[in-house]
Order: C-alpha cells, then sequence, then structure tokens
C-alpha cells in the first residue's frame, strides 16, 4: 500500500479519489466537540437544533468534517510529507448530519521545488469532500513540503524507523 508520495510522483491535474468513505455518527460528532471545547448547541443539543434552526436537526461540526477529510487525504498525499505548510483556504460549502457518508478527493493544482533545499518540493491541492448523494460540503486547499526521492534514499528507505521482527529464542 503506498502512504504518501515523493516530489516525483506528484503531477499537475491528477485527482486521487480517498478511499474508503466515512459515516459520520452522533458519537463522532460529539466526541470531537467535547475534544475541542466546542459547546455549541447546534452541535450537541438535539432539543436546540429541532426546535430553534433551520435545519431542524444537529448539524456536525464543519472542523470534524475538514480534520477528516484531511486524515482521508494522508496515504494518498502527505503520508511523507516533511511539513503541511499552510491551509491556504477552507470552505464549508453545505451542512453534514449524523448518518452522512463523507469522501473526499484531491486534486494536485501546482508543484515547485524548493528554493531553499533541493532534497524536497512544495505540492499545492485542493481537497474536495462529499455526501453520499454526491452534495459538495468541504472544500480547503493547502500547501505541503513533500521530500524527493533522494531525500528518501539518503534518510534509510521508506520506512527507516521500523524495527526488525525478533522472535524469542532466534
Amino acid at each position: 500500500m503506498q502512504f504518501g508520495r515523493t516530489y516525483e510522483e506528484f503531477e499537475v491535474g491528477a485527482v486521487y479519489k480517498h478511499w474508503p468513505g466515512k459515516t459520520v455518527t452522533e458519537y463522532d460528532d460529539h466526541l470531537f466537540c467535547l475534544l475541542t471545547m466546542n459547546h455549541h448547541p447546534l452541535h450537541m443539543d438535539v432539543n436546540y437544533a429541532e426546535s430553534t434552526t433551520d435545519f431542524g436537526k444537529n448539524v456536525v461540526v464543519g472542523n470534524y468534517i475538514y480534520s477528516l477529510l484531511l486524515g482521508m487525504s494522508v496515504p494518498d498525499v502527505s503520508g511523507k510529507a516533511i511539513a503541511n505548510l499552510e491551509i491556504e483556504s477552507l470552505r464549508h460549502v453545505a451542512p453534514t448530519f449524523h448518518g452522512d457518508t463523507i469522501y473526499g478527493e484531491t486534486t494536485v493544482l501546482d508543484k515547485w521545488p524548493s528554493k531553499s533545499k533541493d532534497d524536497r518540493g512544495i505540492v499545492y491541492v485542493e481537497t474536495k469532500g462529499y455526501k453520499q448523494d454526491g452534495t459538495l460540503v468541504c472544500v480547503f486547499r493547502r500547501k505541503v513540503m513533500v521530500p524527493t526521492e533522494t531525500y528518501i534514499k539518503e534518510r534509510g528507505g521508506e520506512q527507516p524507523g521500523r524495527p526488525e521482527l525478533r522472535e524469542q529464542g532466534k
């Protein structure tokens, strides 16, 4: 299984469809809200959401959807990244509700070599998240610093920190 890409492996215009999707549960939403101290009743209080909002039900907190999509993109985009440099834009386009399944895809918009070090480059990507019915829910653009093949080779290959299995008595 591929986990990220080197600079040379990215092609401008390439689209990576992230798999599998993730069905968002009420537990996921509430846990994220609690972990991030977001106690807005739109996300946490069914009575409030049903009786006072345009949606008539709880809306999943948008930053969870963003975080989910960012995580989904790691095996295709940033698994080998040296750093995420910038989130240039983040738009929440439509609401997500408990029970919706989120899918994502990332398009490579541009890439260029680092100006300061020749063993890395910058990849500029846009990730889109959509629900099971195809509704676009979230879009963000970011710049990721990724290694070149030379960088990987000089540091011990694909999994330099992975220990070797030792069996008892051998």
